[in-house]
């Protein structure tokens, strides 16, 4: 099962436990960084499941951070980490905790933030395909597929980094021998660039290879 990937936000104070290790023995893939501008500059590469701002341990109240965050992605679960609990805008961060507490208690509100329980989630680079939910995240992005777009997408990350013949590709999406007119496979990788590239028309994931078919690089 693939690690859940973390981004914390976590300066470094004495008086403020630090969770970074503990959180990485607890077995997520940790993404550290020390101020709120470095954390949302690397936030659509990295993609996170769960972003966790220690504001506490930057001697703030993390609002800045969390703004700065959700102007990247709106929908990214954020946990707030203050030195006391108080009310929050939902709109900032999903969950609030107030030291003191235990990292099993933040470990515990990470994993109920998480998709499911990794089952289900297939990781290619940035992009991350939940099947079971029929959605795709990509560098920021949320979008909802089509099962045939889950199918496509499926077969491209389980094969990334190859050429997918374009006969392959559409006999196995459309679970049919016919190959007479494959265009309808064109007007789905569009929407599939739409879901998964910053520029759709300049693609950097979803490359045609002229003549033969497409390939995934991430």
């Amino acid at each position: 099962m693939k690690k859940a990937t973390l981004l914390l936000v976590e300066g470094r104070n004495a008086d403020i436990p630090s969770f970074a290790i503990d959180l990485q023995k607890k077995g997520f893939d940790i993404h550290s960084y020390q101020n709120g501008s470095s954390a949302a500059a690397k936030l659509r590469q990295i993609s996170p499941a769960v972003v966790v701002v220690n504001a506490a341990s930057l001697r703030s109240t993390g609002v800045r951070i969390c703004m700065s965050l959700r102007k990247k992605d709106q929908k990214v679960p954020i946990i707030l980490i203050l030195k006391k609990e108080k009310p929050v805008d939902k709109e900032l961060a999903d969950v609030v905790l107030g030291l003191p507490f235990t990292v099993q208690k933040l470990a515990n509100r990470i994993k109920a933030l998480l998709p499911d329980d990794g089952n289900n989630i297939i990781s290619a680079g940035p992009i991350r395909l939940d099947v079971e939910h029929r959605r795709v995240r990509s560098l920021g992005k949320s979008v909802k597929l089509t099962p045939r777009l889950i199918t496509l997408l499926h077969i491209l990350m389980d094969k990334h980094g190859e050429v997918v013949e374009r006969e392959s590709l559409f006999k196995k999406v459309w679970e049919t021998n016919y190959t007479g007119d494959t265009r309808t496979l064109d007007v789905h990788i569009s929407w599939l660039r739409r879901a998964i590239e910053v520029d759709p028309d300049n693609p950097k994931f979803l490359k045609t290879i002229r003549g033969v078919g497409y390939r995934l690089d991430v």
